[in-house]
């Protein structure tokens, strides 16, 4: 089956009593025994449920690996994916990542022994600059989170595994439909389901994908150990969402780069940031291990411009966190998704104050472009 096929038809086919079109909603939290050790194949909603297999089948398929597990958030996922190491180890890092992901790293499992380096993956040299003989795991997260940096991510995989680590690549931004990291030597792959994947901004969600079996059932007992697997009713919604995904992912990427596009002539815009326009540095980069450029943008403005009184012209465009819903949302990540990265970190990553992101959802391109040129002048 092709992508759009598997996203609507993988997992589905769970209820053998009355042959439902959607998966059911399997909310029991313990399931009954037929006899001691006899089961028929669940026993404990946190150790597995129905619903949540039919996901984990379903996003499996999508990246092509040999297993996924789901959890709780995206943070879930990242945290639970942290346990397959230990302290003492060390862990290569982007510069530019996701601030919530950059606070777990430094401000808890730092505090417990685990060791980062956090370099400039844009060149793959500077990973294998920071490799120490106690390197276990580098990384990835292309687009970075907020700048759309782009890291090529079969040669820092193949940097990885000549050191015996794991290549480890969040792969939010594009999901599956435009990026598959599995395929380009990765050992795992994680998303905030919360976004693309789900894409209606009404349930939180994260999930890991394995290269190999082994690894994938590494991932689910540790997703049963601490906790971190998502209920029922999520794992339902993000199914439902998913079987959009890549009608979804046309038309965010449809709108970013006409958004972008736009902005690159704005006068009271100083720089873009998307993958798309040909003058990125990384564009063909980005064309070579991806099959689009995503939703997501980033700009800075002029100094002159007055980010409150530009938010509060805008009509359309929520002034929130998160990305990847079927509505436009906009922010200042200095202040929001970024605000946990100390000052020093969030300047070397190249965030400023000025610095707007813009996560594009599916309306008509010319009513967002019409309402951020209001907001801009």
């Amino acid at each position: 089956m092709r992508f759009d096929t598997q996203a609507v038809h993988v997992g589905v086919d769970a209820d053998g009593a009355y042959n439902s079109v959607t998966t059911p909603i399997y909310p029991s939290s313990t399931f009954r025994f037929d006899a001691i050790g006899k089961n028929r194949g669940y026993d404990y909603s946190r150790t597995a449920n129905p619903t949540r297999t039919a996901l984990e089948k379903n996003l499996s398929a999508l990246e092509g690996g040999a297993g996924a597990a789901i959890t709780t958030t995206g943070m879930a996922a990242i945290t639970t994916v942290m346990f397959l190491f230990k302290p003492g180890d060390h862990i290569i890092a982007g510069h530019d990542i996701y601030g919530g992901t950059y606070r777990l790293f430094t401000s808890i499992l730092q505090t417990m022994g685990y060791q980062f380096s956090f370099v400039d993956m844009r060149d793959a040299k500077n990973v294998e600059r920071a490799l120490r003989d106690n390197t276990r795991a580098v990384w990835i997260e292309t687009p970075s989170n907020p700048l759309l940096n782009i890291v090529d991510i079969a040669a820092v995989a193949q940097i990885a595994r000549r050191r015996g680590a794991m290549a480890i690549a969040d792969n939010t931004f594009l999901s599956p439909y435009l990026q598959r990291p599995l395929q380009l030597g990765c050992d795992l792959v994680v998303h905030s389901t919360t976004k693309y994947i789900n894409g209606h901004s009404d349930v939180v969600g994260g999930a890991i994908i394995a290269q190999t079996v082994d690894l994938a059932q590494r991932v689910a007992v540790l997703v049963n150990a601490l906790g971190t697997a998502c209920s029922p009713f999520d794992a339902f919604l993000v199914l439902r969402g998913v079987k959009t995904l890549g009608p979804r992912m046309q038309a965010h990427e449809r709108n970013a780069r006409a958004l972008a596009e736009f902005l690159s002539r704005h006068p009271r815009v100083k720089r873009v940031y998307y993958p798309g326009l040909p003058d990125h540095p990384q564009h063909e980069l980005a064309k070579r291990q991806a099959s689009g450029f995503g939703g997501m943008l980033s700009f800075d403005v002029q100094p002159s411009v007055d980010l409150n009184a530009m938010f509060a012209k805008l009509e359309l465009f929520c002034l929130a966190e998160s990305l990847g819903g079927v509505e436009s949302l906009i922010e200042q990540p200095w202040t929001m998704s970024h605000a946990s990265m100390p000052e020093q970190a969030r300047v070397d990553a190249g965030i400023s104050p000025q610095t707007v992101r813009l996560s594009t959802g599916i309306e008509d391109s010319d009513d967002l472009i019409e309402d951020l040129d209001r907001a801009l002048v």
